[in-house]
């Protein structure tokens, strides 16, 4: 059983300054996997403080110097890959070549995104006579979750890392496992001291005061909205810049040709991947209510060829992260049965065979309307909602009802045609037909945020813009 009892301030592993603890629970097993301590104000205070004192030395230092430094956490973060994915299974459920193909990649990729960018970013410009300087914001707190643990560390530390910025990071304390090898791995790295600093907590007694402290420059929180409302309060009365990525629901319109059958099958297996939990999961199909009945077909084919188990093993999908996120899918479950919606697979209950884990049937509804609950709350579990539309018009509005802007999905043959309804969805990231790109900027319209993570747009959510005028001499008469 994992123990982890001290943070990381300054450089070293330190007692916390009131030890209380925090059992962690495998959700597979619904076992306690480990324990860490939770810490309070005045161990936030202590990180800060470190920080703090460390930016004025960071902040000052060359691009090849932050270059050297996060090539040497890339190649600590290379030799931990294992037990790295070890920990995410363990501590939120992911499947074994989920956590091996995506969840410990996803961070290894946004560090070695940033290491490109900082090669040739520009920190300074000339504007005439005036030197455009771009400069680091300061002492950045960072709240992340547990759905995508490293790449949801890794995109905002990579960048203020990179822009010279110093930070106190609280990973979830749903699922610290990977953090904590996280922190070990920037101490490996030789890191200098205060430049990175940890401390395990939950939201009252570690988010509040990271997210108010005076002394902080900066909050970027990764959550839900609801969360996410409570940062940015608790940072008005400072006036720091706050960044949010909160929640979503995005739509998925589904084109009217030949190959609709397949663009089905892959939206079904989009919202299933990592058990439902991905903000910027595909959630709400939107089909030509004439091919209804065939998506419904294809959906309860695809749905039901996915297998559910221990995520050590062979199972595509493991389970959600706790018994709250179990008991909430569930009632969100029941809800889409009684108001109406058609159900296609799944359903109540556990998978059949499965009687401890928080283990969710992949669950697809049909005939979803636009005001039913299950078309406008975020779910975050492996639950689709299968809506019909008369036109592409018709798809585009309902596709932007909600009060979520974070991602949005078009699939289809005609490249001219989802172009034009990808420039119509307002959301902050629209795929067509599966397209990635981890440089592209990711953030939300609406309630799902604002700011931007990921590439080089990650890095100006890092830097102040100063204007220095009359830097250049007159020109001569």
């Amino acid at each position: 059983m994992r123990e982890y009892l001290k943070f990381y301030i300054d450089g070293q592993w330190v007692e916390p300054v009131e030890l209380k603890t925090l059992d962690v629970i495998n959700p597979a097993t619904e076992g306690v996997a480990g324990k860490i301590a939770l810490g309070g104000a005045a161990d936030v205070d202590k990180a800060v403080k470190a920080a703090r004192k460390a930016f004025e030395t960071w902040s000052q230092t060359s691009r090849e110097e932050r270059l050297d430094v996060m090539q040497r956490v890339l190649a600590e973060y290379q030799k931990r890959f294992g037990d790295l994915a070890t920990a995410v299974t363990e501590e939120m459920g992911a499947p074994a070549s989920l956590a091996q193909r995506a969840q410990v990649p996803a961070g290894m990729g946004h560090l070695a995104t940033a290491i490109n960018i900082l090669k040739d970013f520009k920190f300074e410009e000339d504007r005439g006579a005036t030197m455009i300087r771009k400069e680091p914001i300061g002492v950045c707190s960072f709240i992340t979750p547990w759905n995508w643990p490293l790449n949801q560390i890794m995109c905002k530390v990579a960048p203020a890392l990179a822009t010279g910025c110093t930070m106190v990071l609280k990973p979830s304390e749903v699922a610290p496992f990977s953090g904590q090898i996280f922190a070990e791995i920037m101490h490996e790295a030789g890191v200098p001291a205060g430049v990175f600093n940890m401390v395990h907590g939950d939201g009252l007694g570690v988010g509040v005061p990271l997210s108010s402290h005076p002394d902080v420059d900066m909050v970027s929180f990764t959550g839900s909205t609801r969360a996410g409302i409570e940062v940015a309060k608790n940072a008005a009365p400072t006036v720091k810049r706050v960044h949010q990525e909160l929640g979503g629901k995005s739509p998925n319109i589904v084109l009217d040709d030949d190959v609709f059958t397949k663009s089905v099958a892959a939206g079904v297996r989009h919202v299933m991947n990592n058990s439902g939990q991905s903000c910027n999961a595909p959630t709400r199909m939107l089909v030509p209510s004439k091919r209804m009945d065939e998506a419904i077909a294809v959906a309860k084919e695809t749905a039901e060829q996915i297998t559910v188990g221990d995520p050590t093993g062979n199972a595509m999908l493991g389970p959600v992260v706790s018994q709250t996120q179990f008991e909430k899918i569930q009632g969100l479950i029941q809800k889409g049965i009684d108001e109406g919606a058609t159900l296609v697979a799944g359903g109540p209950g556990r998978p059949d065979g499965l009687d401890k884990g928080y283990f969710v049937k992949p669950t697809v509804f049909a005939n979803v309307k636009p005001d039913m609950t299950i078309a406008q709350e975020e779910i975050f579990g492996p639950v689709l909602s299968i809506m019909g539309s008369e036109s592409v018009d018709d798809a585009v509005r309902i596709g932007n009802d909600p009060e979520y802007g974070l991602a949005a999905y078009v699939n289809g043959a005609d490249l001219a045609k989802a172009r034009e309804i990808a420039t119509r969805l307002r959301a902050g990231q629209v795929s067509i037909n599966g397209a990635s790109d981890m440089t592209a900027p990711f953030g939300g319209y609406k309630m799902s945020g604002n700011g931007r993570e990921w590439g080089d747009f990650a890095f100006h959510e890092f830097l102040e813009v100063k204007a220095i005028m009359g830097w250049a001499p007159k020109a001569a008469e």
